[in-house]
């Protein structure tokens, strides 16, 4: 599992012209594009959302606990392309919507279990992500 981290003073995600998600922090809040692998299973998504829930990447070096940042999740497959060879990735290590699905959901419910505000895209939709990257800080996390 990888979850790519955007330290954000906004965002939103619109599919089909339509806002499925929007976050207003303030000051500082978090995009969250997770990609889900066939090895992962719900010990790996708890341990990265608690991860994403706790790591001080916001000012003050403080965490979306410490500050009750909002969060944004959007699946991102994409995370796991290959591009070993040639010029066209390969998506292989990409799990499959009927593994990766359900583990992106689990992550959400696992962050809200943790108290935080989430905001979600749509799984499998063709989505338009406007952020403000803040710092700019962007961080990988993976297990």
């Amino acid at each position: 599992m990888r979850v790519l981290l955007q330290r954000v003073t906004s965002a939103r995600v619109t599919v089909d012209d339509e806002v499925t998600g929007r976050i207003e922090p303030n000051p500082q809040g978090l995009v969250a594009l997770v990609g889900i692998t066939h090895t992962d299973d719900l010990t790996t998504v708890k341990a990265l959302a608690d991860k994403t829930w706790r790591l001080r990447i916001l000012d003050g070096e403080r965490s979306a606990a410490d500050l009750n940042a909002p969060i944004l999740v959007v699946s991102q497959f994409t995370l796991y392309a290959d591009t070993a060879k040639g010029r066209r990735p390969s998506w292989n290590s990409a799990a499959p919507r009927p593994h990766a699905e359900p583990l992106v959901d689990a992550f959400v419910d696992e962050l809200r279990a943790l108290g935080a505000t989430v905001a979600t895209g749509r799984f499998g939709a063709d989505m338009r992500v406007e952020l403000t990257n803040d710092g700019p800080v962007t961080v990988m996390l993976e297990i």
